[in-house]
């Protein structure tokens, strides 16, 4: 029989969707009280490869990924999308509607993985109605995406993004 032995930390990141750029501020400022320190802000992107969102938060949405400094186990994932939901809930509008949606998943070197409520084939059930899905491989020098990675997942800007994140983590296991 083999030793179980603990899992290696990771690096937690959040990507955030919005139709209002004044809404990122007030979220990154909860998002630091509650992760710590922000250690990578990427650009802000056009969330322009799938129409999913419109119909609820409108159009010309706009993303950005933050990571954050201090490492995580992978199980705290569950916990940290239930959170997000909730701070989703505090920004919806009167009609239900979202202002913003709150993607966390995590970095290691070897993947990306993100949290979801959606069950599909290639997910995997956490605990309290959270999935998790393998969105990013590491591979050869950069990120690569795997079957399912959503569109946007594939762009190079955002695989980009990635490898700059995960070469922080990397710098972070070296000290």
């Amino acid at each position: 029989m083999g030793k179980i032995t603990e899992p290696q930390k990771v690096k937690l990141i959040t990507g955030l969707i919005v139709n209002d750029l004044g809404i990122l501020d007030k979220v990154r400022d909860i998002l630091l009280k509650h992760f710590g320190p922000i250690d990578y802000k990427s650009d802000i992107f056009n969330f322009d490869k799938t129409d999913y969102y419109e119909k609820e938060m409108g159009k010309n949405l706009k993303r950005r990924f933050y990571s954050f400094n201090k490492l995580i186990l992978p199980d705290e994932l569950a916990g940290i999308k239930l959170y997000t939901n909730k701070l989703e809930e505090e920004f919806m509008l009167d009609n239900g509607n979202r202002r913003i949606n709150i993607d966390p998943g995590y970095i290691t070197a070897s993947k990306l993985v993100l949290a979801t409520i959606k069950n599909y084939q290639h997910r995997i059930y956490l605990t309290g109605g959270i999935y998790a899905e393998i969105t990013l491989k590491y591979k050869k020098e950069s990120f690569i995406p795997g079957e399912w990675a959503y569109p946007d997942y594939s762009t190079e800007e955002y695989i980009k993004t990635f490898n700059n994140i995960r070469r922080l983590y990397m710098e972070h296991l070296r000290q």
